[in-house]
């Protein structure tokens, strides 16, 4: 199986959701993982959530099905920036 990586953001304050900004696989999701990484953003594997959000448009709000997983993403990295 081919890696997959998802990128997302969320802006509490000028959001109502995450939403996906980048997503790959093979030598892109490569790529996203060593952007992650030079730029000290926590990384957190769930290949079934990536699978899921991978369906996703880029710029597309997470659905409402999604949001709890993505909130214990967001949890954890929130943590990881502690």
């Amino acid at each position: 199986m081919r890696k997959q990586a998802v990128a997302l953001r969320y802006r509490q304050s000028q959001e109502r959701a995450p939403r996906v900004v980048a997503k790959g696989a093979g030598a892109v999701a490569e790529a996203l993982l060593r952007q992650a990484n030079t730029a000290g953003v926590p990384v957190h594997v769930d290949p079934q959530l990536t699978g899921a959000l991978m369906q996703l448009e880029v710029d597309a709000v997470i659905p409402e099905e999604l949001y709890a997983a993505v909130a214990e993403v967001l949890a954890y990295v929130y943590r990881e920036r502690r």
